[in-house]
């Protein structure tokens, strides 16, 4: 619900979303159709009062409350038909006043404003940029090479250590950690990108902002209730859910690492790439970046064991 509350999303988003639902393994949770729900939303046959009235616990309806901020959140600050909903849905959950609800929503949006400037200079919508079946690169584009190589495997490991932590905050931080890589990329290229570009950017390489929150969040989530019912309390159902078969941190890893090249690739050469291209080398770069997870594993689990909460803000800010 929270997916498509800002009532822009694209049918490419809802394609995106609908593959998460049927690529997902739930575990055998009893109930747990993740595709039959993802139907269920998109046709409107289900009510967002009667779905939260399933949650009973005090725990249960903050943890849901807190994945709704985080995936309206997903590509920018909520705008108005999001807020909306989070509105109803803190009347829903019966949140409505509560310190730490309140909390959530502002704290989401600080995320992605200090990841990238709401408005810059370059305006340029994506899709339209000039075709080109190969680009010219730039003086200076090599150079810029050997520092992009290094800090974007430093994105893809943060990202996928974040992973490992239970705590939503850091799940939110993976989409406006990616954003600010890109936004470091196409600086060094001389390009002053605002989100709205960024944004188009990620589109255009077939990358939906809210179906990937959806799917970090419906990983650990999955995980951390198969955890919790095998005798494990929810936090560290989590946790083992995020580590289960390393799906989580290697998802994360190997999509910051696939963004990170393509932003390489398609700014050093002067944003002269068609739409097709870009997403036939952002799919060629995720199957690298899915080979490249299993030799940084131990890094990134050292990573997730030096975070804490409290450094996740700097994180975004400084990176």
């Amino acid at each position: 619900m929270a997916a498509f509350a800002d009532g822009e999303q694209s049918e490419g988003e809802r394609a995106a979303v609908r593959q998460v639902a049927s690529s997902l393994d739930t575990g055998g949770v009893p109930g747990c159709d993740i595709w039959r729900i993802c139907a269920d939303v998109i046709g409107r046959r289900v009510e967002l009062a009667t779905t939260a009235a399933q949650l009973t616990s005090r725990e249960a309806r903050l943890l849901a409350y807190e994945v709704a901020v985080g995936v309206c959140d997903s590509d920018g600050p909520s705008n108005a038909a999001e807020k909306r909903f989070l509105q109803e849905l803190r009347g829903a959950l019966g949140l409505g006043g509560v310190a730490e609800a309140e909390a959530m929503e502002p704290a989401a949006a600080d995320l992605v404003k200090a990841a990238v400037p709401p408005a810059a200079t370059v305006l340029e919508n994506v899709s339209a940029a000039p075709k080109a079946a190969a680009a010219t690169v730039p003086n200076g584009a090599l150079a810029h090479a050997a520092t992009v190589e290094p800090m974007v495997l430093n994105y893809a490991i943060l990202n996928g250590a974040l992973e490992l932590l239970p705590q939503s905050l850091a799940s939110m931080a993976i989409v406006p950690l990616q954003m600010k890589m890109v936004y470091r990329v196409g600086k060094l290229h001389g390009f002053t990108l605002d989100r709205g570009h960024i944004r188009d950017f990620v589109a255009a390489a077939g990358v939906g902002l809210a179906s990937q929150t959806v799917e970090g969040y419906a990983r650990k989530l999955i995980g951390g209730f198969v955890g919790k019912a095998l005798g494990g309390g929810l936090v560290g159902g989590l946790a083992r859910g995020a580590t289960r078969a390393g799906t989580g941190a290697a998802f994360s890893f190997a999509t910051t690492y696939a963004l990170g090249h393509l932003a390489q690739r398609y700014y050093a050469g002067g944003r002269r790439m068609e739409t097709a291209v870009l997403k036939d080398t952002y799919a060629n770069l995720l199957e690298r970046g899915r080979s490249a997870f299993a030799s940084n594993a131990g890094a990134i689990e050292q990573r997730a064991a030096t975070l804490t909460p409290g450094e996740v803000m700097n994180l975004v800010r400084q990176s």
